[in-house]
């Protein structure tokens, strides 16, 4: 694989932006959607939760790219000592899984290419290599949508007069009229010329009355608390469903649960995988848990513990038979 300063044509710019950034229908590059992108980011931040790390690590940049890039790499530098980078996989083994990585830093002598496991590790939060920008983008887009629709409409649903005047002098009376009303003056005097030639009929209509008819803003202030709910199940936070506020049972709850864990599962497996290869090559005892709470009605939780992975040592159980635990 190029790493990231490699040039290449268009088609395969595309490519690559397109695994995280997939093609849908995006609001706009705006300021707001890039609000949301930031906010949804931190959110998943929050998920995890670090212990070891060593003191001289970066953690903002540790964790923005292990999500953001979809892994780490842990190398071992003359200056730096044993510190997090961010890089590009190389090789293939039979499994087609990479054999090295590729760590191109200014302010690190050369070009880095170790060997994963044995001479430096990687920690990657899915199966895939993938990161979760993709799932970030894809949720900021719909809330950014939501959100504008919202504005939108409550500016749309304001009461508007049409005021008809004969010269520009009795507009500009009725503009400034207005403008008091609106910045809530308790009273408005105006003068009986703008009123009609009896002196007693308005010039001016309502343009639209029947606001509750197109006022939608409730509506799209709840599909935004249901799209953040639909993204907090995807990574972990726990929630109960926002429109499911009355008579949940414990079923419901304990299926919402389900959800909510399962893809934080894989990451935090994965994640943990990771960390052991650091543990493995550099001696670094650094560990990684969630945040909350993902027990069901029960009391019982599907998540690994810890030592998950650590296997049992050869050796009898309670009937004296010979326990075997050899690895494939």
């Amino acid at each position: 694989m190029v790493n990231s300063y490699t040039p290449v044509d268009y088609d395969y710019i595309n490519q690559y932006n397109a695994e995280r950034s997939p093609s849908t229908v995006h609001s706009q590059n705006s300021a707001l959607t890039r609000f949301f992108q930031r906010q949804l980011l931190n959110r998943i931040i929050s998920v995890f939760k670090f212990e070891g790390l060593p003191e001289d690590w970066n953690y903002d940049y540790f964790i923005n790219v292990l999500l953001v890039a979809g892994f780490v790499g842990v190398v071992e530098t003359d200056k730096y000592g044993v510190i997090p980078q961010h890089c590009s996989l190389y090789g293939r083994d039979v499994f087609y899984q990479p054999t090295n990585i590729v760590v191109s830093n200014p302010l690190i002598k050369g070009i880095l290419r170790p060997r994963i496991g044995e001479e430096c590790a990687l920690i990657k939060l899915q199966p895939d290599y993938r990161g979760v920008w993709g799932k970030v983008s894809f949720y900021a887009d719909a809330l950014a949508l939501t959100a504008e629709a919202a504005g939108l409409n409550i500016l749309n649903s304001k009461l508007a007069y049409v005021f008809a005047s004969s010269n520009k002098a009795g507009a500009e009376t009725f503009k400034k009229m207005t403008d008091q009303i609106n910045a809530g003056n308790p009273a408005v005097f105006i003068d009986k010329d703008l009123m009609g030639e009896d002196g007693r009929t308005p010039q001016w209509i309502a343009f639209a009355q029947n606001l509750g008819q197109n006022y939608i803003a409730g509506q799209l202030l709840k599909d935004y608390q249901s799209w953040l709910s639909m993204f907090d199940a995807e990574v972990g936070i726990p929630n109960v469903g926002f429109e499911k506020a009355e008579r949940l049972i414990t079923d419901e709850v304990n299926g919402n649960n389900a959800d909510t864990s399962a893809q934080v599962t894989v990451w935090l497996e994965s994640i943990r995988r990771g960390l052991d290869m650091v543990r493995k090559v550099f001696d670094l005892d650094i560990s990684v848990d969630l945040r909350y709470n993902y027990k069901n009605n029960d009391g019982d939780t599907d998540l690994p513990d810890e030592d998950y992975d650590e296997p049992e040592e050869e050796g009898e159980d309670e009937d004296g038979d010979i326990i075997d635990t050899g690895t494939v």
